[in-house]
């Protein structure tokens, strides 16, 4: 769940880190000499400092936004020491190349995939194997026993089952997780039920709710226990994605990403909770800056269409849907439009699914399977409706929750 709040940082200020990194060091490295009170000569003060620029300006970018379940120091502290690290949750943040939509995709951690070869830092690779998605995370980090491996293995397992290679990658860790919630004045959202999950030492009454860091924390941990459904981590990511837009929607009252200075100083917590790539960190205030004129409505959160499993219990297997999905990620379409027909038909009669019905293989949202449905990808969400979050696609103008 870790990855909740760097998703907010990447939707809204999607390279968030790159602008207060780069501010914090180049401020660290220059000598400073005061002559204000020597020179007698007002100094211009109207003068605006230029617009950032957006270093991949014309193109799309996808973000791998990583949770890292990571329980040493201080996180240990928070969550209780387990040794190695593990991904809790990952998000694909894909930002169109006009800079008017950002799409978040949560890939659920229990999905049955293919992981490939993956390579370590110190020499040597991971042979392939199938197994779980969050699985690729932990194999890095027991084999190669840093970030980078760990990073690299989930950056090759999105490769291998999407065809989408992500430009960047963020982790994010369960302090990380606070100080960021802390650092907008903590998140308003409606807890539609009351909530008790004792292990998270999580309780909260039905209502609305302005939670601090530590208990958004938990809210986002949160995963059994009484209001939080059957306990599975595919309901859990309901209430993640519905914390993020919450965070969002935070940032976009404060006007955050309007104010460059309000933006720095916003982003000089968030680099205390991250770890980036390099060309992340050194090249992305521009590109935050772009995001300023996106619209809530434009901002779009779903979840990987899945199935329960066939091949191992209490995992997921995706649906066909999930393949529309990729592909409108690859061409930079909205996700939850129809993908474009094969070259040399017409597009008509929807493409067959793999049980040779003409179906998905799934309804796009993640339910039971369709039979006779086309191929089509999840609804579009349409602004100010209720949506069931992590089923439903959904924007931060939706109704997610309704408390009386």
């Amino acid at each position: 769940m870790r990855v909740t709040a760097v998703t907010a940082v990447a939707v809204v200020a999607f390279a968030g880190t790159a602008a207060a990194s780069l501010y914090v060091r180049l401020r660290g490295n220059v000598e400073t000499v005061d002559t204000s009170g020597l020179v007698d000569v007002p100094l211009p003060t109207d003068t605006e400092p230029p617009d950032p620029d957006d270093p991949n300006a014309g193109r799309a970018v996808n973000l791998l936004v990583i949770g890292s379940d990571d329980r040493s120091g201080e996180n240990g502290a928070i969550g209780g020491y387990v040794e190695g690290q593990r991904s809790d949750t990952t998000l694909l943040v894909h930002v169109s190349a006009d800079r008017q939509r950002v799409d978040v995709v949560s890939i659920p951690r229990d999905s049955r995939v293919d992981i490939p070869a993956c390579n370590l830092t110190g020499g040597g690779a991971i042979e392939p194997r199938r197994g779980n998605f969050n699985d690729a995370f932990a194999l890095g980090w027991d084999h190669g026993h840093d970030l980078e491996s760990a990073a690299a293995c989930t950056i090759m397992t999105v490769y291998e089952n999407t065809g989408i290679l992500a430009e960047h990658t963020v982790i994010v860790d369960f302090s990380g997780f606070q100080g960021m919630v802390d650092a907008i004045g903590g998140v308003s959202i409606c807890v539609p039920a009351d909530i008790d999950a004792d292990y998270v030492d999580l309780t909260l009454a039905a209502g609305q709710h302005h939670l601090d860091g530590p208990t958004a924390l938990n809210f986002a941990r949160a995963r059994k226990g009484k209001g939080l459904g059957d306990g599975s981590d595919t309901n859990r990511i309901g209430n993640q994605q519905r914390l993020v837009a919450a965070m969002v929607d935070e940032v976009f009252a404060k006007n955050v990403l309007t104010d460059v200075p309000e933006l720095v100083g916003f982003l000089g917590a968030a680099t205390q909770s991250l770890t980036v790539d390099p060309a992340l960190k050194d090249a992305m205030i521009g590109l935050a800056f772009s995001l300023r004129s996106v619209r809530a409505e434009n901002i779009t959160f779903l979840t990987v269409p899945f199935v329960a499993s066939t091949e191992k219990k209490n995992k997921v297997d995706w649906t066909a849907a999930a393949d529309t999905l990729w592909a409108n990620v690859l061409a930079d379409r909205p996700l939850t439009e129809a993908a474009a027909p094969p070259p040399g038909t017409d597009g008509s009669g929807g493409a067959g699914g793999e049980d040779g019905t003409g179906g998905a293989g799934g309804s796009p949202a993640g339910g039971a399977p369709t039979g006779g449905a086309t191929s089509a990808p999840p609804d579009t969400p349409v602004p100010s409706q209720t949506r069931k979050a992590g089923r439903e696609p959904f924007t931060v103008n939706d109704t997610t929750a309704v408390c009386a």
